[in-house]
This record gives C-alpha cells, sequence and structure tokens, in this order.
C-alpha cells in the first residue's frame, strides 16, 4: 500500500492497567497484573488529572516503576491517573497474535559465530527444546546440560540416516557417526574330523567338515578352513574349544593347538595329552582364548603326533558325531 507522506509507524501499542493514587509519587506499571517494562519515559503518554504529563519532566521510569517527579507536586488519593498507554520502539510489533508467525516467517540463519536458533534458561531452568506429537497434549525435550557443568560444545550429525541397529557415536569432538551396536555373538562355527586319524599330522589337513548335525547353528560368516589352517572372517576376541575322543595300545598320542600372528611361524598353544591300554577310549578338550587383530596374519591350526602308528591308537573321526573338532566363538572386538 502507498501512502501520502510518512508511512505509518509500526509499535507495540499498550494500554496499562489502572493505578489508584495514594500519597506517593511511585506506582508499579502493569498489563492484566503482570509487571511492564517499557523502552523509556519517551515511550510513554501519561495523563494524570486530565493533563498530559512531560517525559522525563513530569515523570520518569526506571523498570516497571513510574515515578511523578516535583513538578507534579505530591499526589494522593483525590488524584486520578487517567490512563497510561506506551507505544513502543518504532517497528517494534511486541508479542505477535496466535497464528500470525507462518513457517515462511521463521527464517532462522545460523553464522559461524552464532546459531539460528537460540532456546534460553530463565535463571534456573536449563534451556530445553519440546517435540510436541500431533496432537500437542505431549512431546519428548531436548535439554541442556547444567549451568555447573560449563559445557559448551556442537554435535554434527552424520550425512545418512544409518543401518538398522546401528546407534550414533562421537569421533570426541563431537562429530557422530553410525556404528554397530555390538554386545552379542556375531561369529560361532565348528569343524570336525569325519574319519579316523592314526598318524602324526601337522597339520591335521584332511577330512574336515563344518558341522552339520541336526539343530546346529552356525552364527556370522563362519570360519574358513583350507589344508588344515583355519582363518577368522573378521578381527576379535575368540574362544576356542577342542577336544578329541580316541583310543590307545599302551601308547600315548597328543592334539596340539598351533596358532600364528605372522602368517608364518607357528606356536603350540594348548595340548591334549590322553594314554591308557586295552585299548579303552578316552576323551579330554582344551580352551584357548585368542586376540585375533589382523585376520590376514593371525591363523591357527591342529597337529597330531607320538602314535604308535597302527589302528589301536588313533583318534576317533566321524561325519555324523563330534569325535576330534574345533569350535569358535567371538567374545568381542580385539584388543
Amino acid at each position: 500500500m502507498s501512502y501520502i507522506g510518512k508511512t505509518p509507524a509500526v509499535g507495540n501499542f499498550v494500554k496499562l492497567d489502572a493505578i489508584s493514587t495514594s500519597s506517593t509519587n511511585t506506582y508499579n506499571l502493569t498489563v492484566d497484573s503482570v509487571a511492564f517494562t517499557p523502552e523509556s519515559a519517551n515511550h510513554m503518554l501519561v495523563s494524570l488529572n486530565g493533563v498530559i504529563q512531560a517525559p522525563l519532566t513530569a515523570f520518569s521510569v526506571s523498570g516497571s516503576t513510574i515515578t511523578f517527579l516535583p513538578s507534579s507536586g505530591t499526589l494522593s488519593s483525590s488524584d486520578s491517573i487517567d490512563f497510561i498507554m506506551v507505544y513502543g520502539n518504532v517497528l517494534d510489533i511486541g508479542t505477535p497474535s496466535d497464528s500470525t508467525v507462518t513457517n515462511a516467517k521463521t527464517n532462522f540463519v545460523s553464522t559461524s559465530s552464532s546459531a539460528g536458533l537460540q532456546i534460553k534458561g530463565d535463571g534456573t531452568t536449563d534451556g530445553t527444546l519440546q517435540l510436541n506429537c500431533s496432537q500437542n497434549s505431549h512431546g519428548i525435550k531436548l535439554k541442556s546440560p547444567p549451568h555447573s557443568a560449563s559445557a559448551s560444545y556442537t554435535l554434527t550429525f552424520p550425512t545418512t540416516d544409518g543401518n538398522n541397529e546401528e546407534f550414533l557415536q562421537t569421533n570426541g569432538s563431537g562429530v557422530l557417526t553410525w556404528a554397530s551396536a555390538g554386545g552379542g555373538i556375531t561369529e560361532a562355527d565348528s569343524y570336525r574330523l569325519t574319519a579316523d586319524l592314526n598318524s602324526d599330522a601337522q597339520p591335521i589337513s584332511s577330512n574336515w567338515e563344518r558341522n552339520d548335525s541336526v539343530g546346529f547353528g552356525k552364527i556370522g560368516t563362519g570360519i574358513t578352513q583350507s589344508s588344515g589352517y583355519f582363518s577368522f572372517p573378521s578381527t576379535g576376541v575368540y574362544f576356542i574349544n577342542f577336544g578329541t575322543t580316541g583310543e590307545t595300545d599302551g601308547d600315548s598320542f597328543a592334539l596340539s593347538f598351533y596358532t600364528t600372528t605372522n602368517n608364518s611361524s607357528y606356536t603350540n598353544v594348548a595340548v591334549i595329552n590322553l594314554g591308557g591300554s586295552n585299548n579303552y577310549p578316552v576323551s579330554s578338550s582344551k580352551d584357548f582364548i585368542f586376540n585375533v587383530s589382523n585376520t590376514t596374519t593371525h591363523k591357527c591350526y591342529l597337529r597330531a603326533s607320538s602314535m604308535a602308528g597302527n589302528n589301536n591308537t588313533r583318534l576317533f573321526g566321524s561325519t555324523n558325531e563330534n569325535y576330534t573338532q574345533i569350535t569358535f566363538i567371538r567374545l568381542g572386538d580385539s584388543v
């Protein structure tokens, strides 16, 4: 709209609550019984006993109180403050009416030094942002740390919404990324010998199969076996159990567990020694916890040794049951 002359000023026009005079020159300024603080005396129009009062000459303002100056004389209950109008700062629209601030008007712009929107505390309660439901009957809140924490930091969100069961983790500088929740068994696998073994073998290189008995369950990608060498699908701390059932004819035999951390030199880290007579079957098992920090260099195998070399001294094997076996369970991340 066009105007002849100066464009009308837009202000926060407020009529203050009526004031009953008494034998004092200082009174509280309120709107709807709530304390009101004008910008200055020059923003006010005050009528006393039907006479418009001059700002700063007839009255002054300090916070939400008005004081009539000596030029007005000492007031009494017979005086009448007819009205007090406050016109506010030019272009100060005051409190917007409901639904007058649209989405297009809430255009908050952030800069390199300040946020586009601040949710302030009131001196007692920490700043809180509430996100309501569609009916505005309840909602969730995001709340600042307390003043005592002296906390000032920025959280930067990832560029994607992540995958199922992932969580947000920080790099220690407030940059957030998605990560697997973890906390459960991610790998579990088991192999067994399918045939008896009655000779030395380092490693035991043949007749291995993954357990396929009724009810067996593998978790994860599984362990890889090649010519008796076992490789791991991912880094981590693995619980490894190996065991055997066999028989001897007065001779002992050993089932040994070897590991390497350089894909070259292997070390014997656990041994089962069995001995007996009269071809009586015996069984035993051992455990080892292996920290696999590199899947290329960390491997393991089983060795059979010190046998008499005849059918009466042997490790049992079967395609249906676990006699000589090795089991792997990933417990957690490598250390």
